[in-house]
């Protein structure tokens, strides 16, 4: 659905992006991350045949950018980070009026029209003004705007950004939707931990060169190649106690103590440490606590952009 081949974008002698390779299939929802200034918009931009890369190869529905750009703005619905409304719109007249540009005509035009208001849940906002809108309910209207033709492959660059917690989680839901309708979708963001809830593939950019491609169990896998516990028992006077008989279990590949938790590293042979659990009890432990420690795609984000200097 989208293949890029060592895609690359220079000014001068600056690289705002090199050697990027992607390869998603239908329904992909692919989260791409990085710092800013990291290449995530200049890569979107090119795929979209919005730029030109200085070399290097994108296909979308293995139509070339350079032979294909009509076919592929047929296939792509791009929506950048900002956008201008005009003033003077209602929001259906704003959406009619780009749907005249995809020469969508006729009755078909205001039932389409209809149709990306419900999904974006922006009907009972028909008839205001577009100026008027939330930040939230203009990322949806953008985001209707750039259904309207039907595209098979949606480039998302910062649709959350700027938004409320419940407009984030409302934004969240419609890109978990459009994914179920078999879109292919990237979608870049600072947000990593919303990211992590909807993407079923992830990439991360950092100096314009990928340090990561492939699915999100992967990347925690990367981070964090051993599994961790979170081990907290209830009898603080046999803290030390419970510290030594976790150090001695065969299961265990190390025992750190976080205030009155443990974080204990698993033996890389540990695949059900079930019995980890049920030794301790046998030893009169009571467990206030066992649970598999998670690592967020935030903190593998900071471990794999690590020395970049780069903010989010």
């Amino acid at each position: 659905m989208i293949r890029t081949v060592n895609l690359t974008k220079k000014y001068g002698d600056m690289f705002a992006i090199k050697g990027i390779n992607l390869e998603l299939e239908e329904g992909d929802l692919f989260g791409f991350i990085g710092p800013n200034g990291a290449g995530k918009t200049t890569t979107m931009r090119i795929i979209a045949t919005l730029l030109t890369p200085t070399y290097g190869e994108a296909y979308v529905c293995e139509n070339s950018i350079y032979t294909d750009p009509k076919e592929i703005r047929r296939l792509v619905g791009y929506m950048p980070d900002f956008f201008g409304v005009y003033d003077d719109m209602t929001v259906i007249e704003y959406l009619e009026f780009f749907a005249a540009a995809y020469r969508i005509g006729g009755p078909e035009r205001r039932q389409r029209c209809d149709e990306m208001l419900d999904v974006v849940d922006l009907d009972f906002k028909r008839d205001a003004y577009a100026n008027t809108l939330s930040r939230g309910q203009t990322q949806r209207l953008g985001l209707a705007r750039v259904l309207l033709h039907d595209p098979q492959v949606l480039l998302l660059d910062e649709p959350l950004s700027g938004l409320d917690p419940r407009a984030r989680i409302e934004m969240r839901n419609l890109l978990r939707k459009l994914g179920q309708m078999g879109k292919t979708i990237i979608v870049s963001s600072h947000i990593l931990p919303e990211l992590a809830d909807i993407c079923n593939k992830v990439g991360i950019i950092n100096r314009g060169e990928m340090s990561f491609n492939d699915s999100i169990a992967e990347l925690i896998r990367t981070v964090r190649p051993k599994r961790i516990l979170e081990i907290e028992v209830s009898q603080v006077e046999r803290r030390e106690e419970a510290r030594e008989f976790l150090a001695q279990h065969s299961a265990v590949d190390g025992v750190d103590l976080q205030e009155a938790i443990f974080d204990v590293t698993l033996a890389s042979d540990a695949d059900d440490y079930s019995q980890l659990a049920s030794d301790l009890v046998a030893a009169g432990f009571s467990l206030r606590r066992f649970a598999e420690k998670d690592t967020n795609l935030e903190s593998a984000f900071m471990a794999l952009t690590k020395g970049s200097g780069a903010k989010i």
